[in-house]
């Protein structure tokens, strides 16, 4: 499979390079070249088979021939070490959950599998790669945690001050080893332009191998497309015409739900469930795509005001704004409705949901509105301890941590305060 740059001044490379530079030289996601559908057989049958069979068959025109399949397998095998359950709530809505990994986070997937394709790239290399990744808040736990010790990788996570939760702060700032955090006076916007402007830097890129584990990555976001697959694994005897929310930021869960449905997968629509950054949300009502400034919610990961994942939707619309309508709807939630809807959930199905999750749960009644028939499938993409003050103070009980958070309460926080692009050059030019 070869990658094209969606700016299209760049020339096309095969997944290992896609992979390795993150970005096209002509600051361009890649997109891959073709999709083929998957056999029909395979979707009639996906009960029969493993999670990590979906997720090979789903997967592999994408990374083949660069990967071998054996290896490939593994990849696979490594990455999906967990469990994905479906929580049904009532006739017509139920949840995926998303957080069973190791940081809690639905990126959990996208980074251990990008972790290990890369190591697999490059183990034979003995020149260092420098991941450079902004967060706004559970991407950068994801990826610290799938590269942790990885050969000759080093990984420098760029995330917003006090813009993320107190649990998601100590697990992108705590790991030591190859893991290095900076904590930036600004927005995640702020943190993404900054990641994307070092990879257009000469001096930088020619001093160092740069490439991003933001779900601009080729390796990181194609993985998400599994999660669909799961969901529709859990559901498609029972219901039909699954309509899926997703809680959406940098919107590269609904891009890679997209292909999933290109590949085949019987999915009737797609609903981009927002808070107060609503661009998304805007565009569809009024065809104009405006990114503005991204603004603070309780909801902090998907605190995005320029979503870079969706440039890649519209391609796979050909731009076609009434095309990609039909396809998509999107909703904006507040904080105060976005807590109504915790409590709710928690009162009504005695369901602790964090305020992504809430979100995509909100989104769910929206369309099901005009649409009762339908069966909608919402994601709750990160255990609701990850935001502990908040979901304590709206549910009025004391949460048990988990383990996986347990372990991290007590670290010590190291972080690097920068304010500018000029401060990340200089820290990456001379750490």
């Amino acid at each position: 499979m070869k990658y094209y740059s969606l700016n299209k001044k760049a020339a096309n490379v095969s997944f290992k390079d896609a992979v390795i530079k993150g970005l096209a030289p002509d600051r361009g996601l890649y997109f891959p070249e073709q999709i083929n559908p998957l056999p029909k057989a395979f979707f009639e049958n996906i009960d029969s088979l493993s999670h990590s069979e979906i997720a090979f068959k789903a997967i592999q025109q994408f990374i083949s021939p660069e990967i071998p399949t054996d290896v490939l397998k593994i990849i696979i095998e490594e990455t999906l070490s967990f469990d994905f359950p479906v929580v049904e709530f009532n006739k017509n809505i139920s949840t995926l959950e998303l957080f069973h990994g190791p940081t809690m986070a639905f990126k959990d997937v996208g980074a251990r599998f990008m972790a290990r394709c890369l190591g697999y790239f490059n183990k034979n290399n003995n020149n260092e790669v420098t991941v450079l990744v902004a967060t706004s808040g559970d991407t950068g736990a994801a990826v610290a945690n799938g590269f942790l010790g990885v050969k000759n990788v080093k990984v420098v996570i760029l995330y917003p001050s006090g813009k993320v939760s107190a649990i998601q702060e100590k697990q992108l700032t705590t790991l030591g080893q190859n893991i290095s955090a900076l904590e930036v006076k600004g927005t995640f916007d702020d943190c993404q332009a900054m990641v994307k402007t070092a990879f257009l830097d000469k001096k930088l890129t020619d001093m160092m191998q740069l490439t991003s584990a933001n779900s601009i990555n080729v390796a990181r976001w194609l993985p998400q497309l599994f999660y669909f697959m799961f969901a529709y694994k859990r559901l498609y005897k029972k219901h039909k015409d699954l309509v899926f929310s997703v809680p959406s930021g940098n919107f590269g869960n609904v891009c890679a739900g997209m292909i999933a449905q290109q590949l085949g997968l019987p999915i009737k629509h797609f609903i981009a469930s927002n808070n107060d950054n609503n661009v998304v949300t805007k565009y569809l009502s009024t065809a104009l795509y405006k990114p503005k400034p991204s603004v603070q919610t309780i909801s902090n990961a998907m605190d995005v005001g320029d979503p870079s994942n969706f440039i890649r939707i519209q391609e796979l619309y050909k731009n076609n704004f009434e095309t990609l309508k039909e396809n998509l709807s999107s909703f904006s939630f507040s904080n105060e409705e976005t807590k109504a809807a915790m409590l709710e959930i928690y009162n009504r199905y005695n369901y602790v949901a964090d305020p992504h999750g809430a979100v995509g749960y909100l989104g769910c009644k929206a369309y099901l509105e005009k649409n009762p028939t339908a069966y909608c499938v919402f994601f709750e993409t990160a255990h609701p301890t990850k935001f502990l003050d908040i979901v304590e103070a709206v549910v009025k009980k004391e949460q048990v941590l988990p383990p996986q958070i347990k372990s991290v309460m007590g670290k010590i926080k190291e972080a690097t305060t920068i304010v500018t692009y000029e401060d990340l050059k200089h820290y990456l030019l001379n750490s």
